[in-house]
């Protein structure tokens, strides 16, 4: 049986004297995915921002351990050198650098393989696309396929995906699919965050978050059929969750069964 690499424990955080995140428990195991479901607002990008180390997403009390090591206070970058990663829910830009040289940053010392295996992940044609600049003509779909083949490229021990398919225009839901599990076959583990119940399929395990709290955690069918008919009806009875989370600005650089070898 596997041993997690990575855990959250009981994290706690608040923002002023209102909690946003709420006793949060979860695993990570290499290869495996776990998808995060629930309704904009409902703290899904708070947690990505928190495990990633930002500014500002301090957690006010509990743990995240990495390899036995508590890692809680660690900056941005010293995750990034442990092998986090996050696909940002808006992409980062670097204006006038070559798309292929940004994908391959990520990759260590230049490899035009892996350069040209990211961008064909993600349905980039390394021909129109490997020397075409990052800039404001590429479509926001084009930017959000660019950043997910940089970090397909790093074969990050964790990669968050931060609503992976926001934005995607010729790339389809499937496409975005078979680039996780490519991800997770390599080794890395995924947190997929999603508020489509399309995508929660390609997990192995789920959870499902509401006003900053872990309320289900099963199999994907079993937390699409509790998004469906619980988490819909509220939001149409109620609307949108109470708050929303601030976007933080880009900085530079549980379940036994999903264990189971």
């Amino acid at each position: 049986m596997a041993k997690p690499f990575l855990i959250i424990d009981q994290l706690l955080l608040n923002k002023g004297n209102q909690p946003i995140l709420q006793n949060i428990n979860m695993s990570f195991y290499p290869g495996k995915i776990h998808v995060l479901l629930g309704l904009n607002g409902s703290g899904k990008s708070t947690l990505a921002y928190t495990l990633m180390g930002c500014d500002g997403y301090l957690p006010t009390s509990g743990r995240i351990v990495m390899d036995d090591k508590d890692i809680t206070h660690a900056s941005i970058t010293e995750r990034a050198r442990l092998g986090i990663s996050l696909a940002w829910q808006e992409p980062v830009r670097f204006e006038g650098l070559p798309i292929g040289k940004y994908v391959g940053l990520g990759a260590g010392e230049p490899n035009r393989e892996k350069v040209v295996a990211a961008l064909e992940a993600v349905s980039l044609p390394v021909k129109t696309y490997g020397y075409r600049s990052t800039d404001q003509t590429l479509s926001g779909g084009e930017r959000k396929r660019v950043e997910l083949a940089a970090v397909f490229a790093m074969h990050p021990r964790l990669a968050i995906l931060d609503e992976p398919d926001s934005g995607i225009d010729a790339l389809s839901i499937t496409d975005v699919g078979e680039l996780i599990r490519q991800m997770a076959q390599t080794g890395s583990a995924v947190l997929l965050i999603t508020h489509r119940p399309e995508l929660v399929a390609v997990a192995d395990v789920a959870s499902l978050m509401c006003l900053g709290s872990i309320v289900f955690t099963g199999t994907p069918k079993m937390a699409n059929e509790y998004y469906e008919s619980r988490c819909h009806p509220h939001l149409n009875s109620l609307g949108a969750q109470p708050w929303i989370p601030v976007v933080p600005v880009a900085q530079n650089l549980d379940s036994q069964e999903i264990a189971k070898e």
